[in-house]
């Protein structure tokens, strides 16, 4: 964003929201088509340096990004969307934060200027011309059918083997780590969970490659069973730790359990008793699934796009744009090449990646 907006940004007048996750929201008419209005719309994000990560038939969604010590993040997700001549714009923060400090009005009446400042500088004509341009890019009109496709890779069987292989090692080796680190007493909540979350979606995008495996209901069920075999690993380990390098008295594994029960959960020199321990253990569980869970969806969807060449993905993509169901789909592959039905199978996957990856966009 340049600096004449920046200086505008700054004499807007601020909104103060509260709330779990403040939002603001303004509505003003236009006489723009629809057409016209994604087009200027679009110029009006890219003007701001906004990224667009959604585009429906009624309303287009994007996320004003930062950097703040070298890492960049997400601020708000700012939403405008067209009805019969009225456009809402709709601006929501997405930290964690309890009030917005104004941003987000900031953010919604910025926008709003900057859209209608592009929007005077179209005559009549030229507005006609704008949405023409708009629908013939929405229908993919200067799209040219290629005469051929870059040629499939040779197939590869899937197999399960690999991820739960691959899983399997990283869940032993993680449960020895955190076990180790749980014992010096230098165990810092969220932030393992969040380590833990994305290691064994790495094994298990490892063991994708490998295996060429991408149901994802399996691949969460093996997820889900790695995380319980870090739990439980990170117990056995303190167990077997704690006995060998305390010459203690050989106790059997549940009296163990059943003597850290008893004896709590201790932060900061209080003790918060089993209760907290038992809370403790289950948040551990949550947060490594949720970072876990979100990693591993964007592992899978990055390999079933990458595997296709985007010259196929775009080709099969055009004709469903055009109306054709999915055997006249497969018939207009198999005519450049590609006529093995696994192959055929991996090119839908890779556009329902691009899909979801889009729907993941807008709730990460």
């Amino acid at each position: 964003m340049n600096q004449k907006l920046k200086e505008i940004q700054k004499q807007i007048r601020k909104v103060h929201k509260f709330a779990f996750t403040p939002k603001y929201k303004f509505e003003f008419a236009t006489q723009l088509s629809k057409g016209a209005f994604f087009a200027i719309t679009n110029q009006t994000f890219e003007r701001l340096e906004w990224d667009v990560i959604f585009i429906d038939e009624y309303s287009i969604e994007a996320k004003r990004k930062v950097k703040s010590l070298g890492i960049a993040q997400y601020t708000e997700s700012i939403t405008a969307t067209y009805n019969y001549g009225t456009v809402t714009v709709k601006s929501e923060s997405l930290g964690n934060e309890f009030w917005d400090n104004g941003r987000n009005s900031k953010r919604v009446q910025l926008f709003i200027h900057v859209f209608q400042d592009i929007e005077k500088k179209y005559d009549r004509e030229e507005l006609k011309k704008l949405e023409k341009e708009q629908e013939s890019k929405e229908n993919w009109d200067d799209y040219q059918i290629p005469t051929g496709l870059p040629a499939p890779k040779p197939i590869r069987k899937s197999n399960i083997v690999f991820p739960i292989l691959t899983a399997s090692v990283a869940s032993i080796l993680l449960a020895f780590v955190i076990a180790k680190i749980a014992l010096t007493g230098n165990y810092v909540m969220i932030l393992f969970e969040y380590f833990v979350g994305i290691a064994l979606a790495f094994s298990i995008k490892t063991g994708i490659k490998l295996g060429n495996f991408t149901d994802f209901n399996k691949l969460k069920n093996i997820l889900i069973a790695s995380i319980c075999v870090v739990f439980i690993g990170d117990q056995i380990f303190q167990y077997n730790i704690s006995l060998t390098e305390n010459n203690l008295e050989r106790i059997g594994f549940f009296e163990f359990l059943k003597l850290r029960l008893e004896k709590g959960l201790i932060i900061k020199n209080i003790n918060v008793g089993s209760i907290g321990l038992i809370v403790s253990w289950i948040i551990q569980l949550g947060f490594s699934f949720a970072f876990g869970y979100v990693s591993l969806t964007r592992f899978l969807i990055s390999y079933v796009i990458k595997r296709i060449p985007t010259e196929v993905i775009d080709f099969a993509f055009f004709h469903f744009l055009k109306d054709k169901d999915e055997h006249q789909v497969r018939s207009e592959l198999s005519s450049l090449g590609w006529s093995d039905k696994q192959h055929q199978n991996e090119v839908f996957e890779a556009i329902s990646g691009m899909i979801g990856n889009n729907e993941l966009n807008r709730t990460t």
